[in-house]
């Protein structure tokens, strides 16, 4: 039986449905909103799974081409590999709603988000969450939510719920921001440099439309929701407690405060490890059976409690910070020779090498989407690799948290990378990340900046990066700048936040609870602002601003702007003319259909060659500017000359000498190469050109020349 409810958002019916499709899935909800359709489905294994260790969700989101009326590109003309944006969006939609299922469910879950139809809406990834979020609600599976979602861009001074593919370019702000409807669970998003205020300011009102979202969904639950699933706790037996309490807890209070992270989980893994021997031991407890899995539990929770209390008790950190210090920074510049700009970044145990590339448009990256097929000058990648954290594992391609990290770092840097018509090059950066122990992606930000520099990029401001974390328990609420792994594990949030000292770039926010106050959101980004600050002081004592010159082996790029109409002549027929151009010169050419033509070269008397033969081919004639011609023919009253490439002028018999001439032939012959002054063009583009005058203009300044050198 088909079951649809909807409301109304920014004069647009937001509508969920189920029982019509996908009815063997656990759940599934279709989601509309204008002409954009989403499927959520939701499969869910009969029996818990124990073997995993942590709650086994897999969320995927998939485009298919025929939604926006499109047939795959590609050999195969079928959808293969997820695209970034696909994985992007996967990770958006897990993110809010993993901390929201209920402790204890650990039976493997299937979470699949199809976009059916592709509206100009701009709202596909918002439709998912929506959408999986009212499938979970009407499901047998415990979760804690409904969410709503929205995204939120600025116009000028004006907020925009869900703004279209035509707005978003226009806003200075474009968050989506996802919650319950007492608090803000996730945010992603970036910003041209706005302040702290305006971003709380977009937060409240996005909330407010997302409690809308929330209550369709409560009702459409309280209708069609079938019975949860009742967890049962996992029960740890209490001498199993205090046995554990007994033999580790005074180690883990020792252990956690080594300040460095290698060695100390060395010494919780060894804590851990003895207290399971001596406990399944028959020299220790006479157990019936193993008690691994209780005993890690145990032994977890003291460790949770310890780090926690620590800070909320003494306001002291594992490595012996305080809430709001931030590690050491080291910055270094101009690390690798053959490379355009480089630096390495560390801040206490993370550390980042990032190097930057620059390039033509021919190295720009294509990109075929639903919504068109566009191009990106700008590009940053990160990578991960397994030893940066001391683990071995097999190389294998980007995973999602590498795609992820990337493209937070690339959203915080991208406010800052000047025009294209400012600086034509194409530009990727590739951040390698050394060491790790939490913040690496707000690494690869700081690094970014100051590849960026080096390579001489004219960036308009620098952009740091911080990672903030929370922990509260009841009332009292700490936020701690610059969260290292362990904290990040314990912890309530992970928070970052980049930007320039003007205002906020890129922003994501992982709340670990059911979510958090705009107060402590509010706190949390005013200390952020402060740590902020203080990395670009670090930063800018070791380089301010980008060199005034690129790298040698950076390619040089200069532009030059002809009428559009000259393009073809550039151009030639099939390409002939600036074929010859670049096999005389070795340059590279691009002309765009604006008449903007990009040279490209290393060797810049070759761009420079290059420049004065397309000058050559696109100059006009000047009225009063004398010209080195070539007699094309000859006719009775006077001659046609070649003063530019293309370009004809008439020379009358009466302008071709002082005396008279009575035939044209007595004075000239096709193919002579001549003098001449432009004297008039007319109306319809006619060039009237002469001779003498060109010639006795010449004897002027000749003459003026000998008498100088007489006077010396």
């Amino acid at each position: 039986m088909l079951k649809k409810m909807g409301i109304n958002i920014r004069d647009t019916e937001l509508s969920l449905e189920t029982g019509r499709i996908a009815k063997q899935a656990d759940a599934s909800v279709s989601v509309q909103y204008g002409d954009t359709i989403v499927l959520a489905t939701i499969v869910s294994s009969k029996e818990p799974w124990d073997g995993f260790g942590f709650f086994p969700l897999t969320v995927d989101y998939q485009e298919k081409a025929y939604a926006a009326g499109k047939i795959p590109g590609g050999y195969f003309k079928r959808e293969g590999r997820p695209t970034e944006k696909e994985i992007l969006t996967s990770r958006l939609i897990d993110r809010p709603l993993r901390p929201l299922f209920t402790d204890g469910f650990c039976n493997e879950t299937q979470i699949i988000v199809s976009v059916l139809s592709y509206g100009d809406e701009n709202i596909s990834d918002i439709l998912g969450i929506i959408g999986t979020s009212a499938a979970l609600t009407i499901s047998e599976i415990p979760f804690l939510g409904p969410i709503g979602a929205v995204r939120i861009g600025r116009i000028g001074d004006k907020f925009i719920i869900n703004p279209d593919l035509s707005e978003v370019e226009e806003c200075s702000i474009n968050l989506i921001v996802a919650g319950t409807e007492e608090s803000v669970v996730m945010i992603e998003g970036g910003a041209n440099e706005v302040s702290e205020s305006e971003m709380i300011q977009a937060i409240r009102i996005a909330h407010q439309s997302i409690r809308e979202i929330v209550e369709l969904q409560k009702k459409f639950g309280a209708i069609y929701a079938v019975e949860k699933k009742v967890i049962p706790p996992l029960i740890i037996e209490e001498d199993i407690k205090r046995a554990v309490e007994r033999i580790a807890s005074e180690k883990i209070k020792e252990a956690i405060r080594i300040p460095y992270k290698q060695r100390r989980q060395n010494a919780l893994d060894s804590i851990l490890n003895e207290t399971i021997l001596i406990l399944n031991s028959s020299s220790g407890q006479d157990l019936e059976r193993d008690y691994s899995r209780e005993i890690s539990a145990v032994f977890f929770n003291l460790e949770r409690d310890e780090v926690r209390g620590m800070i909320l008790r003494d306001g002291v950190r594992v490595d012996g910070r305080g809430p709001g210090d931030i590690r050491p920074i080291s910055c270094e510049v101009g690390v690798l020779p053959r490379a355009h700009g480089s630096a390495i970044f560390t801040r206490g145990e993370t550390q980042s090498l990032v190097v930057a590339t620059l390039g033509t448009s021919e190295d720009e990256q294509r990109i075929d989407a639903l919504e068109g097929e566009s191009t990106k000058a700008f590009m940053l990648h990160y990578n991960f690799p397994p030893f940066s954290v001391g683990e071995v594992k097999p190389l294998r391609s980007p995973g999602r948290r590498e795609i992820g990290h990337g493209a937070l770092a690339e959203r915080a840097l991208r406010p800052v990378i000047p025009d294209k018509t400012e600086f034509p090059y194409t530009i990727r950066v590739v951040s390698d990340i050394l060491e790790s122990n939490g913040s690496s992606s707000m690494a690869t930000v700081c690094g970014g900046t100051l590849a960026l520099m080096d390579a001489g990029v004219p960036i308009r401001s620098p952009v740091a990066g911080i990672a903030m974390g929370l922990i509260k328990e009841g009332d009292k609420t700490i936020v701690l700048s610059d969260i290292l792994g362990l904290e990040d594990y314990l912890g309530d949030m992970d928070f970052k936040v980049g930007g320039t000292e003007n205002g906020i770039t890129a922003f994501q926010l992982d709340v670990k609870i059911t979510g958090i106050s705009l107060d402590i959101m509010e706190m949390a980004l005013e200390q952020a602002r402060e740590g902020r600050l203080h990395i670009l002081k670090k930063m800018t004592e070791v380089i301010s601003s980008p060199r005034p010159k690129l790298a040698a082996h950076a390619p040089r790029i200069y532009t030059i702007q002809i009428k559009p109409e000259k393009i073809r002549d550039v151009i030639g027929t099939g390409g002939k003319v600036v074929r010859s151009i670049i096999e005389q010169t070795g340059v590279k050419i691009d002309i765009n259909d604006n008449g903007i033509i990009n040279i490209a070269s290393l060797d810049e008397s070759a761009a420079q060659k290059a420049i004065e033969i397309i000058n050559g081919i696109v100059a006009e004639a000047e009225v009063g500017k004398i010209y080195l011609g070539k007699v094309k023919r000859l006719v009775d009253f006077g001659a046609f000359v070649e003063i530019l490439p293309g370009t004809e002028g008439l020379v009358h018999i009466s302008q071709i000498s002082d005396h008279r001439v009575m035939r044209v032939s007595d004075e000239l012959r096709e193919g002579d190469e001549i003098l001449v002054k432009v004297i008039e063009i007319d109306k319809q583009g006619k060039i009237r050109l002469s001779r003498k005058e060109a010639l006795r203009e010449s004897d002027d300044v000749k003459r003026a020349r000998d008498r100088t050198t007489v006077r010396k």
